[in-house]
């Protein structure tokens, strides 16, 4: 009989309880605040739902993230299959890499290429035409689709690569033409993934908060995440806060359940397929997908590129590089924390899984899988809302706001630290459990032989977290204090100045060290496990659909 030891039991209570009991905060905080300790109760304020200006919010928030959505997934079709079928391309596989890097870039880092590529002096701007303006929707949908373009690229490739090569040479023998071979070969293949990638990309639109906070220009271009932030941070409007936090978290989560019920892809793992047999296209059609594929090449690197003057052109005096180092070494440290207590948290979650697995509880794993990853139903914004209002009449937010940043940057990253180590656990499970049981192996033995198993996929799940910590802002712009600021906050304060230059300079260190985390990722994550049995083709496949 399976049985957890003590020692891990109070682990599992004390990760569930620390998780649960984070978003059990933030959702007291958003029920109502008692200001002053006295009897009045600031609540959500429904009429405010009447508000147009509410209701112009509530409308370009869906507007712009539909949008993002349709934009990006369908400038993402034609690519995805130029890479598919032109299996020689050069450096195909660098641009998968680079796809990965474009989205998990930080977001502000993105935002300085734009200014410097296409602002009011950008160097594209006297060839956009007059009616060019960054600062509104154009520039909101610019940034949405360089984010999450790659990400379709990248979820479609590998859904190609699953179409089995009988089926081409069926489709040869039938003789189909080009939309016959589209319609009944290729269609099948990603149908259901294009319409998860939509429903995913809207939400990450719909939460979007740098890009509308930075390129949003206005009143006019306000989605309900920067709403939220200006209530707290510049109004203080308590209600208007609440209402607006709880009508981003329905209409997010309405979203979270019907993409659950379509369904999960994995999109982290690079392109391994081996395709043996390919049908063959035209010459000119070729020639359009490579001509297609080198442009985004080019589309991708630009706002990277755009970076380098504004550095060239930089005042070496005006820059502070004790600013830069002390705002560097702060974000690894709160970015670090954050990633090292994901990654603790996620193992401890996850002993409760296997657990369930072991002793074929389907309906406890799938409860424990869901509070392990249930952030992920609840925006950043929405979590931070809470909390910053149940805490601000209980303690000192700028002395003790770094520790709440760091609990709650953590909660937020397990649902991607758990999705990468699960299924890798899960098949140590499925090939070693009776065996390590029957050689009843103490603590200490049993993490011998674990380790090595699943060394490379903490590494990379770490590496995944650290990377999309040191991209935060939404939390930081909470609960950072006034007195040290991340890179991130750093970009976004040099920008807000109109020091560009200083601004690109941030960026390209960010965007160093990102490209850096990026590479360890993909080393990491398809390292081979030295001294371990592989497992069988289909053993692991219900668990490996569990990845996001």
């Amino acid at each position: 009989m399976y049985c957890v030891k003590p020692g891990s039991l109070f682990l599992i209570f004390l990760a569930y309880g620390l998780v649960m009991g984070i978003t059990g905060l933030a959702f007291y905080g958003l029920a109502g605040f008692s200001q002053g300790g006295t009897d009045t109760l600031i609540t959500p304020d429904l009429q405010l739902l009447n508000d147009p200006y509410i209701i112009q919010i509530l409308l370009f928030s869906i507007k712009q993230a539909g949008l993002s959505a349709l934009l990006s997934v369908l400038l993402a079709i034609p690519l995805a299959r130029a890479i598919y079928f032109l299996p020689r391309l050069a450096g195909r596989t660098l641009f998968l890499k680079l796809c990965l890097l474009s989205f998990v870039m930080p977001t502000l880092v993105l935002i300085t290429g734009l200014v410097a590529l296409s602002g009011r002096s950008g160097l594209l701007t006297p060839w956009l035409g007059e009616d060019w303006n960054l600062y509104g929707l154009q520039g909101i949908l610019l940034a949405h689709i360089y984010l999450n373009m790659p990400l379709a690229v990248r979820v479609l490739c590998q859904q190609l690569n699953h179409i089995p090569d009988t089926s081409w040479r069926l489709a040869q023998q039938l003789k189909f033409n080009r939309w016959q071979l589209f319609y009944r070969v290729e269609w099948p293949a990603v149908q259901q993934t294009i319409w998860l990638l939509l429903a995913f990309i809207f939400v990450l639109c719909f939460n979007s908060f740098a890009v509308v906070l930075a390129l949003g220009g206005g009143p006019a271009s306000t989605t309900l995440e920067v709403a939220i932030y200006q209530a707290l941070k510049y109004d203080f409007n308590l209600s208007e806060a609440l209402t607006l936090a709880w009508l981003q978290f329905l209409i997010a989560g309405l979203i979270f359940l019907v993409m659950a019920r379509m369904g999960k892809v994995r999109w982290l793992s690079a392109d391994t397929h081996s395709q043996r047999w390919q049908p063959q296209w035209p010459v000119w059609q070729r020639h359009v997908y490579s001509a297609g594929y080198y442009l985004s090449w080019l589309v991708l690197l630009l706002p990277m590129i755009a970076l380098l003057p504004s550095v060239i052109d930089a005042r070496v005096e005006q820059i502070s590089l004790a600013v830069m180092l002390d705002s560097t070494l702060y974000s690894l440290l709160l970015a670090s924390g954050s990633a090292i207590l994901a990654t603790l948290l996620a193992w401890w979650l996850l002993l409760a899984v296997r657990h369930a697995v072991n002793v074929h509880k389907p309906g406890w794993r799938v409860l424990f899988q869901w509070l392990a990853t249930h952030t992920l139903v609840a925006p950043a914004m929405v979590l931070s809302t809470g909390l910053y209002i149940l805490l601000l009449p209980l303690i000192d937010l700028e002395r003790w706001g770094i520790t709440w940043l760091l609990l709650l940057n953590s909660v937020l990253l397990l649902p991607f630290v758990v999705s990468q180590i699960q299924p890798r656990l899960l098949q140590f499970d499925q090939q070693y459990h009776y065996l390590a049981q029957n050689l009843k192996l103490s603590p200490v033995q049993s993490v011998q032989v674990i380790w090595p198993f699943v060394r490379p996929v903490i590494s990379s799940a770490f590496s995944l977290a650290l990377l999309l910590a040191l991209g935060d802002v939404a939390v930081f712009s909470i609960f950072g204090g006034s007195e040290r600021m991340t890179l991130p906050w750093l970009i976004y304060s040099y920008a807000g100045s109109y020091r560009i230059a200083e601004a690109a300079l941030v960026s390209l260190l960010l965007l160093a060290l990102c490209a850096i985390l990026v590479w360890l990722f993909e080393r990491s994550y398809h390292r081979p496990v030295k001294g371990t049995a592989a497992a069988p083709r289909n053993s692991t496949s219900e668990y490996n659909k569990q990845e996001t």
